[in-house]
């Protein structure tokens, strides 16, 4: 079978966690998107996660079948799992929940499936499994690792939303362990990977990056902490010589209001909440998450398994659906704009 090009080739959901809002999001944002098959998609999981939920599924055994269904149900390339009770996290669901995720991996590899979209998973039910990896995004980065990427290699985690884009330098740690573990060398290469996917995810010729400060007033000169002077600013400058346009460490809480964002395309945050609180206060509900520096385009949305809320009717689904929307948007770019 050809390689289908990326603005024709379907993307690919995964189940996320069965006992979440990962179905019902999935639900809404079929419902919201059936009509328009350039977001035409086939979700990895069994039938049972959907027909549990009282929508109607299609199988298919092949990508090509999905605009064919997409308008009138919902594509489902099926895998083994079991029935889930909504609300009600389990290790059970662990082995699909990964097998999904591997699924989906190998058809956006083989240039099959235009994208990878994932829902919310939860590490905790994965861990009780014996899942290996600090989550979703470190996970793909083993699975595609012997793929070539686009542009420099990552993976780093970008938010957008609100028209804000932000990378950051360290995720999911503690902030002192974040502080302890931040370099140079990971500011380098984040810096590098983020232009990269600023020129062929998002078609921007010549992108502006801006790095935040760690500490108040990105250091005050010193007298408020050193990592700007010692970390930051040497690694910007070493960007600079590489050709990036990159900013020394500017102050986070003058970096994000309306005027100060048309200084730059994306910002790179030195710890988790300093670049995430931005975005989710522009755009709690259509935040998406972004992996860069990967041979696949990924997007997730920008929020967890929510069990409290699973199976009431009430989880909102903009972000899955910007998500979605976002993905299709970097496979077109990627065609466009990437060398080839």
């Amino acid at each position: 079978m050809g390689t289908p090009a990326p603005d024709v080739a379907p993307l690919v959901l995964t189940m996320g966690d069965p006992a979440g809002i990962g179905p019902e999001i999935t639900l809404k944002a079929w419902r919201a998107l059936r009509q328009s098959p350039k977001y035409g998609f086939a979700l990895i999981a069994p039938p049972s996660v959907l027909r549990k939920a009282g929508e109607k599924v299609q199988l298919i055994s092949d990508l090509s079948q999905v605009h064919s269904v997409f308008k009138d149900a919902i594509p489902v390339l099926e895998i083994d799992g079991e029935a889930a009770i909504v609300g009600q996290p389990s290790s059970k669901h662990s082995g699909a929940i990964t097998g999904s995720i591997e699924r989906a991996v190998e058809l956006a590899i083989s240039g099959h499936a235009a994208g990878v979209v994932t829902n919310p998973i939860s590490k905790d039910v994965l861990y009780q499994a014996g899942f290996q990896y600090p989550g979703h995004t470190e996970y793909l980065g083993v699975l595609t690792q012997d793929a070539p990427a686009p542009y420099a290699r990552g993976p780093v985690m970008m938010l957008a939303g609100g028209g804000l884009r932000v990378g950051l330098a360290t995720v999911h740690l503690s902030l002192k362990e974040a502080a302890a573990q931040l370099s140079g060398k990971t500011i380098i290469n984040n810096a590098r990977v983020m232009d990269g996917a600023l020129r062929c995810d998002f078609g921007i010729s010549n992108p502006r990056l801006s790095l935040t400060g760690l500490n108040p007033h990105a250091g005050e000169g010193g007298a408020l902490g050193t990592e700007e002077i010692n970390i930051i600013n040497p690694a910007a400058k070493a960007l600079r010589g590489e050709g990036l346009s990159v900013t020394d460490a500017l102050p986070a809480d003058t970096l994000f209001h309306a005027e100060a964002r048309k200084g730059y395309d994306a910002v790179l945050a030195m710890y988790h909440d300093q670049g995430l609180i931005p975005v989710k206060t522009l755009d709690f509900h259509g935040g998406v998450n972004i992996t860069l520096g990967l041979p696949i385009v990924r997007t997730s949305p920008d929020h967890g398994t929510a069990f409290g809320i699973a199976g009431q009717n009430i989880a909102r689904a903009d972000s899955l659906i910007a998500a979605i929307k976002t993905a299709r948007a970097i496979a077109n770019n990627r065609s466009a704009f990437c060398a080839q």
